[in-house]
């Protein structure tokens, strides 16, 4: 595991001076620039795991992705806090995709998969403890537990996928002609590499009739 000790509260505002010095020296007007404005092509709805930085793992830039993150990347119909940072990527920054991001090893799945007793967390859980239940005879027939557990962090991006594209504002945004796709990836964090999980909507055709708006 990365060794973490030399982090402190101090070393942190120092690290900011060297990110703003080492940015400087390579470009002098890059704050300046980037202070105009943001147009992210990309929505990225991720983990809050501290290993899975959006950016990094893209090797993109600041202002090239639009980013929401919680635990285990879950799109919940009724969190406002995502509902909030979709409406404005699709209806004001005008992204063009919204990727599903989950990671194998992932805690917030593993922690959904078990019983035992967690806090407040488990509230927001339940969602994948749901996932579990809609394809409980698929996992159940995985004896490996960690292949389970891979598959189940697959399902939790694919039921997210769904999710998202079941949406008012992606439905809308489909119906008004805007140019919109939906996608599932995972990461794997022991070897860095992204799969996607080829379950793409650039409309909602793909969902079943009840989710469809007309």
């Amino acid at each position: 595991m990365p060794n973490t000790t030399h982090i402190t509260y101090e070393s942190l505002l120092e690290g900011n001076k060297t990110f703003v010095a080492k940015t400087l020296d390579l470009d002098p007007e890059y704050f300046e620039q980037l202070a105009l404005g943001q147009t992210p092509p990309v929505l990225w709805v991720g983990c809050a795991d501290s290993r899975v930085p959006a950016n990094q793992i893209t090797n993109t830039k600041p202002g090239e992705i639009f980013v929401h993150r919680n635990i285990a990347n879950v799109v919940v119909h009724s969190d406002m806090n995502l509902l909030s940072v979709l409406d404005y990527a699709v209806n004001v920054l005008g992204v063009k995709h919204v990727i599903v991001c989950g990671h194998y090893g992932c805690g917030g799945v593993i922690a959904a998969m078990g019983n035992k007793e967690n806090g407040i967390v488990d509230n927001w859980l339940r969602h994948i403890k749901d996932v579990y239940r809609l394809h409980m005879a698929e996992l159940d027939a995985i004896t490996d537990n960690q292949k389970r557990t891979d598959r189940l962090v697959e399902l939790n991006v694919i039921e997210n996928v769904n999710n998202l594209a079941s949406t008012t504002i992606v439905q809308n945004a489909w119906k008004n002609g805007k140019e919109l796709s939906v996608h599932g990836w995972v990461y794997r964090l022991s070897t860095g590499f992204i799969s996607d999980l080829k379950v793409s909507m650039k409309d909602n055709t793909k969902l079943e009739e009840v989710f469809r708006l007309k």
